[in-house]
């Protein structure tokens, strides 16, 4: 398939959801609203890199972000309507990783 062959929809939606960590982020804030170091320590991703990939789901209408005036500040990232629209994406590429993926081929991927 030539590169004028594509959808640009579809290549927009790959390579967003298509980013290094873009989908774990994902599939951990569909449990629920979540502060930044939840969602990092539940991650081996750097405090830099899980901002900018916040920044860019917030920019895309994936994320929102809640700021609470509280003391200290409480910050909250959640997914929007259209962010929750990916749930069934994201659960489909769980049961296809836990049906096609043996146990030794994720530890050599986690390395």
């Amino acid at each position: 398939m030539e590169q004028s062959d594509l959808c640009p929809r579809v290549q927009k939606g790959m390579d967003l959801i298509g980013k290094r960590w873009v989908g774990l982020i994902i599939y951990q804030l569909l449990a629920g609203p979540q502060r930044f170091c939840a969602v990092q320590a539940a991650l081996p991703i750097s405090g830099r890199l899980l901002s900018e990939r916040f920044k860019d789901l917030e920019n895309e209408g994936i994320v929102t972000r809640v700021v609470y005036p509280e003391i200290p500040v409480r910050i909250e990232y959640s997914l929007t309507e259209k962010g929750r629209a990916l749930e069934p994406v994201v659960r489909e590429i769980q049961k296809w990783s836990q049906d096609w993926i043996s146990k030794e081929q994720a530890a050599v991927l986690s390395e």
